[in-house]
């Protein structure tokens, strides 16, 4: 089964996703961490900040975090978690490559390694992890239930999956303030500081396009998962879902 977010893409219709994933944040890498904090105003990291410590009673020692980008969720799960080691994968060089800098800035090197990893065929073993975490990067897979499975498979059993995404909010004021924003706003600021306008075009339509709230929940079940929950940040504008791979 596939999913509208899936066929939704930065660029073109013919060329896969992934790859046009990967050269859309090769071109941004080295402005998307003063981008995304002004577009967030710097909520984004409110909603980092409590996804991590919603997992604290898991007390995971090694950690996947998939989709790393400059690896700030994994920086910030160092300081909340205290694992053993944490695994940070992408398939966007450049942006792994700015968050190298910022690993050896904080001394963390021994800690966080990085690693070149497609999330929908992950070349470590099963039972792995104890924990895998993604930070607003669920939207741009481009085979949603391949990377579900795929983190389950490498999960250990009883171990905890959580990822934060952007969602749209219910409730109708606070709806029609975030189209606004998203699809007025968000363009012109990318414009502004001259970044490339058609990544954050492609933002909101990926929003849009993304299965949320009970729908999410349910292809997290149909993937092998329990004890799935969920946590609404902001009035809706993002979204923890939390859940675990069964135990044996």
């Amino acid at each position: 089964m596939s999913y509208d977010v899936e066929k939704v893409k930065p660029y073109n219709s013919e060329q896969p996703k992934s790859e046009q994933v990967i050269d859309m944040f090769n071109e941004i890498a080295p402005k998307y961490d003063k981008l995304n904090g002004v577009l967030s105003l710097g909520i984004d990291k409110y909603w980092r900040k409590e996804s991590l410590k919603a997992i604290r009673k898991y007390k995971p020692k090694q950690i996947l975090d998939i989709a790393t980008g400059t690896g700030d969720f994994a920086i910030m799960a160092n300081k909340i978690l205290k694992p053993d080691r944490i695994t940070a994968t992408d398939i966007s060089v450049g942006m792994m490559n700015v968050g190298r800098e910022k690993v050896l800035q904080n001394g963390l090197q021994d800690i966080i390694h990085f690693e070149r990893q497609d999330c929908a065929e992950l070349t470590y073993f099963e039972n792995t992890f104890d924990a895998v975490t993604v930070s607003f990067g669920v939207r741009n897979f481009e085979h949603i239930n391949m990377s579900f499975k795929e983190i389950l498979r490498v999960l250990k059993p009883g171990g905890v999956f959580i990822f934060v995404e952007l969602t749209i909010p219910q409730q109708p004021q606070i709806k029609s303030l975030y189209n606004t924003y998203t699809q007025y706003g968000m363009p012109v600021i990318a414009k502004v500081l001259s970044t490339e306008q058609r990544a954050y075009e492609y933002l909101p339509e990926s929003i849009a396009a993304f299965p949320q709230g009970r729908d999410m929940m349910l292809i997290l079940q149909e993937n092998g998962f329990t004890k799935i929950r969920l946590r609404r940040f902001t009035l809706g504008i993002a979204t923890l879902y939390i859940a675990e791979k069964p135990t044996e």
